[in-house]
C-alpha cells in the first residue's frame, strides 16, 4: 500500500482527514518541466511510447504539486494502433485517426502491442511508494468517435450519423472496442495500477436517449467485466454529466467523475456513490484569490466527509499557469475535515 492512501480510503468510504486531490492532465504542457522533457522526443506519440520519458512526466505532479495520486502519462488513442487504425498527432492541430470505416479492416486487439504502457505503470509504481497510481483508457464510445470523425472532434456529426444509419456496424464496433478497453485496462491493473479511470470525453454531444441506447450498454458491460475480474476501484468520467447521471449511477463504476453541470451538494445525497470533480477548469484563468475562494466554496458544499475526490470537471488546458494550479491543489490540501 502507498504511504498516502487517502484516495483509496475515501473511495472505500473510510474516514479521511481531508479530501484527496488529483487533476486530469496534471502532467502536461502548462508545466515548464514537461516542456523540457517533451523536447527530447520527436513527436507526441513517440513521447508516449518512450517509457523513460513518460515515467519522468508521470512523476512530475507528485514532486511539484503534492497530489494524492499519479495518473500515468499516455493518451487515450494508444490502443487504436493495435486494432489497425493509424493515429497521427500534428502539433497545433490535435489528433487524427485514419480508418476506412470498414470493420473488416480492423485487426483483433493484441494488448501486448501496448506493453510500453504497462511498463510505465510498473516503473511509476517502482519509482515511488508515496501515492496510488491511476491507469486509464478512453471509453468505447469516445474511441469510436475519434475513429469515425477522423479529424479533431467538433460536434460528432459523423459519429451520430454513423450511429443512426449504420447501427449494426456501430454496435459491432462498440463490441470490438469494449473488448479492447477491457484487455487494455486489465493489463494495466495487473502491472500494478491501484485505480483505473475510463474517459467518456465526448458524451456531451449526445442526448439522453442516444446515450441510453448506444453508449450505456457497453459502459455497463465494461464495468461489469472489470469488477468481476479485479478488486480495483473504477472511475468513470463522463461529460454532459447532468443529462444521464441517474443512468450511470446504476453501473458498477465505483466513482462517478462529473463535470460542472452537476450540483454535488444535491447529487451526492441523491445517489449512494463516490463522486469525483467537479470544479470548472476555466476558474484557473482567474486571479489566485478567486481560485482559492471558489475552490473553498465548492469544498464547503460537499455533503459527506468521505466518498469524495476533488478534481476538475475536465482537464487542465495547456495555456494555464502553473502557479494557479498549485494554488488550487494547496487550497484543497489545506481544507481540513476534522473528525469524520
Amino acid at each position: 500500500m502507498p504511504r498516502n492512501d487517502l484516495i483509496l480510503r475515501s473511495v472505500r468510504g473510510e474516514p479521511i482527514e481531508r479530501f484527496p486531490v488529483w487533476i486530469m492532465r496534471q502532467a502536461g504542457r502548462y508545466m515548464p518541466q514537461y516542456q523540457e522533457i517533451r523536447r527530447k522526443a520527436k513527436d507526441f506519440l513517440s513521447l508516449c511510447k518512450n517509457v523513460d520519458l513518460a515515467v519522468r512526466i508521470s512523476l512530475l505532479p507528485l514532486d511539484l504539486l503534492k497530489v494524492d495520486a499519479l495518473i500515468i502519462f499516455s493518451d487515450i488513442l494508444i490502443p487504436l494502433e493495435a486494432l489497425g487504425a493509424k493515429v497521427v498527432f500534428t502539433e497545433g492541430e490535435g489528433p487524427r485517426v485514419l480508418w476506412s470505416g470498414n470493420l473488416s479492416d480492423l485487426k483483433p486487439y493484441d494488448p501486448h502491442q501496448n506493453g510500453f504502457v504497462y511498463e510505465i505503470v510498473r516503473r511509476v509504481k517502482k519509482a515511488q511508494d508515496e501515492v496510488p497510481v491511476i491507469g486509464f483508457a478512453g471509453s468505447p464510445f469516445t474511441l469510436a468517435s475519434y475513429m469515425i470523425e477522423g479529424s479533431p472532434i467538433k460536434d460528432l456529426r459523423k459519429t451520430k450519423t454513423f450511429m443512426w444509419e449504420r447501427e449494426y456496424d456501430f454496435r459491432r464496433l462498440m463490441e470490438v472496442l469494449t473488448e479492447a478497453v477491457f484487455l487494455y485496462l486489465s493489463h494495466q491493473i495487473e502491472a500494478g495500477a491501484d485505480l483505473v479511470q475510463v474517459f467518456d470525453s465526448w458524451t456531451l454531444f449526445i442526448g439522453r436517449s442516444d446515450y441510453e441506447e448506444f453508449v450505456l450498454p457497453y459502459v455497463s458491460d465494461l464495468m461489469d467485466r472489470i469488477k468481476r475480474s479485479y478488486d480495483v476501484p473504477v472511475i468513470y468520467f463522463f461529460r454532459g454529466s447532468s443529462s444521464f447521471l441517474d443512468l450511470v449511477a446504476d453501473t458498477k463504476a465505483d466513482v462517478l467523475s462529473v463535470d460542472w453541470s452537476v450540483d454535488l451538494s444535491v447529487e451526492m445525497i441523491r445517489f449512494d456513490k463516490v463522486f469525483q470533480g467537479n470544479l470548472d477548469p476555466t476558474l484557473l484563468y482567474a486571479r489566485e484569490e478567486t481560485i482559492r475562494l471558489k475552490t473553498l466554496e465548492l469544498l464547503r458544499t460537499i455533503p459527506r466527509k468521505t466518498g469524495y475526490v476533488f478534481n476538475l470537471g475536465h482537464g487542465i488546458a495547456p495555456d494555464m499557469e502553473f502557479n494557479k494550479v498549485k494554488t488550487l491543489v494547496d487550497t484543497v490540501r489545506g481544507f481540513k475535515l476534522g473528525r469524520s
